[in-house]
């Protein structure tokens, strides 16, 4: 009897080591990286809301992300992040511990994807870029857009969002409605529009809004920095004594509004009758015709010093500046009407 016991004693404690080197065993597999042969490259994992831990662990298994189950397990309780293990998209690059995995997750740290919006673009090119980066519907991001509420503070004349979400690259998780990107994006103008700007503009007799449209509008007549005060002070003079700003772009966005654009502006269309029109109007329009950038709304607020009243395209992105008609009309000649005579006549030529 007393053999059997001392058998038994035996066998609990060999069975004990036993259980204690594999135990041994799967703690230190928490530890090392690892990555199934399988799972070649970067790999994405999508955790739905509401998937319990056991679930999360199946998927991380079956993508090769990590070993088995008791490693899993073990991590899971070495971490003590089972209860805050979130849902979102995840992309693994490299091996990881499992431990690594499980803190990652516990920490949010979901897959973000960079969503850019070019400076210049009316809310509705946004939604369309928002719908096309596979984001959501268009007509949710224009939904979102209209809530005023968002810049009530700023500009309680605001009937929408144009010309306040801000022309920047967003990192944002596939998960990102438009609701909560069209919030960040007030949020990231409301930081650009800084005291000192504002403080300039109001010493120009400019509120939130009026210098917001004069932005937009000097976002859309040119592409280069350097000229952003000088096409300000162009329409800060015409402003000051009352000149026709006789800005296509708001001519353009008057269509769109209506719905008659077709991608040409014709001499009708600048007769076209809309509180945009400022052929027909004279002062700055409604509001914002774009989404200006900083180096515009800057410019806006602090145009530079100059009596120019008007410019022209030199068909390379640049502008040349002038005081007089006279002057503009000389220079429309050479860099329009000439310069497009000329290339039609190359046009025309034989080819050597």
């Amino acid at each position: 009897m007393k053999r059997i016991s001392v058998i038994s004693l035996l066998f609990v404690i060999l069975a004990g080591g036993v259980a204690g080197m594999v135990g041994y065993r799967y703690y230190k597999a928490a530890e090392a990286p690892y990555r199934s042969p399988a799972a070649a490259g970067s790999v994405l994992i999508e955790i739905p809301s509401g998937l319990g831990p056991q679930a999360i662990g199946q998927k991380l298994i079956a993508a090769g992300v990590v070993r088995d189950e008791w490693t899993y397990r073990v991590a899971v309780w070495r971490s003590g992040q089972a209860r805050r293990l979130q849902a979102g998209e995840y992309r693994f690059d490299a091996p990881m511990s499992a431990l690594d995995v499980i803190r990652k997750i516990a920490r949010g740290e979901v897959d973000l994807v960079p969503l850019t919006f070019p400076e210049g673009l009316t809310v509705r090119e946004m939604s369309r870029l928002f719908e096309a980066a596979g984001f959501g519907a268009a007509a949710d991001f224009l939904a979102a857009a209209a809530n005023p509420a968002l810049v009530r503070d700023l500009d309680p004349a605001a009937t929408d969002l144009e010309g306040y979400l801000f022309p920047d690259t967003y990192a944002i998780s596939r998960r990102t409605d438009a609701a909560t990107l069209v919030r960040t994006m007030v949020d990231r103008f409301t930081r650009t529009l800084t005291p000192e700007i504002r403080d300039a503009a109001r010493a120009r007799g400019l509120s939130v809004r009026q210098l917001v449209t004069l932005a937009s509008i000097v976002e859309k007549e040119t592409g280069k920095p350097e000229e952003r005060p000088v096409v300000a002070s162009v329409y800060a003079n015409r402003l000051r004594i009352n000149m026709p700003l006789q800005c296509d772009p708001t001519v353009i966005y008057a269509l769109l509004r209506a719905g008659r654009y077709d991608g040409n502006l014709s001499r009708d269309d600048l007769q076209f009758d809309s509180p945009y029109n400022t052929y027909r109007y004279p002062g700055l329009p409604p509001g914002p015709v774009a989404a200006p950038g900083d180096a515009s709304l800057r410019a806006a607020a602090q145009p530079a010093e100059s009596e120019f009243l008007y410019f022209v395209s030199r068909n390379d992105g640049s502008h040349v500046f002038s005081r007089t008609l006279a002057e503009h009309n000389r220079n429309v000649q050479k860099f329009q009407i000439e310069y497009f005579r000329q290339r039609r006549l190359a046009a025309r030529r034989p080819a050597p």
